[in-house]
């Protein structure tokens, strides 16, 4: 299923059959900005909804039992808008960002019974987007202060464990390799996307990297945990990256902005920089900025197939195909 905001309304889809198969309203009084998934949620369909009312809310449905979605609650702590919402890879806990400056951590210690984690507070302007690693309990946050952020716990305490360093202007989306790569020793990477109309990719620096790295592109964390900027993709965008996304079959990343432009690239490691343009289309949703892309499972021409979904200002989502 997939799942759409628009206003102060949900919208559910089919990507079996490609149709609408709820509208679900009545939860926040604002609109809503950010929607996610909960994973491992079994037969219950679970969604977390950021709005600009400052709230979070969880929506929930029993699916063999098709019964109606329901506003199961919500939480509240922000002071402002929330602009994003990101489940750990367990479902077990949420993280919010929002225009407060501010990062929380939600535990789910009983069904339907959320507490308070962490507030995470270091970011020195509006946080625009949260992701969770997909296998580690470690967040990554983006900010209009220009940096991305890397959370961990430690000893019962969540604490910054790396600052990273280069974009030259507000981080808008960040999204982790949903897979480690085949070269092991290659560690897991993260990927970002800015204002300044570049995309970095970040990983781990190796022991005998880190004394080679400039101090524009790192920060060395009070534990000794260091990240490096890894390579920038092709610039393709003449304006804003909003969205960015990478691949778990194919590990193939595609990017939107406000150009209205979708770009694909592919990892070729002969070349320089490590990556290539794959596809672009220009003008995907007319005259309008793109600000959302997903990879994800349709059936199209009757065979369940890797595709994109964008969303755009247009208020159109669609669905494309990439050979």
């Amino acid at each position: 299923m997939l799942a759409t905001a628009t206003g102060t309304s949900l919208r559910i889809y089919s990507l079996n059959s490609l149709t609408l198969l709820s509208t679900i309203t009545g939860g926040h009084k604002r609109s809503i900005r950010s929607c996610a998934w909960k994973p491992g949620s079994g037969d219950t369909a679970i969604i977390a909804t950021g709005s600009f009312d400052a709230s979070v809310g969880i929506w929930s449905q029993e699916v063999d039992d098709n019964e109606e979605w329901r506003f199961a609650i919500v939480l509240d702590g922000h002071e402002s808008e929330v602009k994003s919402v990101s489940w750990s890879a367990g479902g077990n806990m949420l993280a919010t960002s929002s225009r407060d400056k501010s990062v929380w951590i939600w535990e789910e210690v009983a069904d339907d019974d959320y507490e308070t984690v962490a507030v995470l507070q270091e970011h020195e302007g509006d946080v625009k987007c949260v992701s969770w690693h997909p296998e580690e309990e470690m967040l990554a946050s983006g900010s209009y202060d220009d940096d991305i952020r890397l959370w961990r716990e430690e000893i019962d305490d969540w604490g910054c464990v790396s600052v990273l360093r280069g974009h030259q202007s507000t981080v808008w989306a960040v999204a982790w390799e949903p897979l480690p790569p085949k070269d092991e020793s290659i560690g897991s990477r993260l990927i970002s996307c800015s204002d300044d109309i570049t995309i970095r990719i970040w990983k781990k620096a190796p022991n005998q990297e880190r004394q080679a790295q400039s101090r524009l592109s790192i920060i060395k964390s009070t534990n000794g945990e260091e990240w490096v900027e890894e390579a920038q993709l092709p610039k393709t965008h003449v304006r804003t990256i909003y969205s960015v996304a990478w691949s778990k079959e194919t590990h193939r990343i595609a990017s939107v902005g406000g150009d209205g432009k979708i770009a694909v690239y592919g990892e070729e490691k002969q070349l320089s920089g490590g990556w290539e343009v794959l596809a672009v289309y220009d003008c995907a949703h007319r005259e309008f900025e793109i600000n959302h892309v997903v990879w994800a499972k349709a059936k199209v021409d009757g065979t369940v197939q890797e595709v994109l979904v964008s969303t755009g200002d247009d208020g159109e989502v669609k669905i494309w195909t990439v050979s």
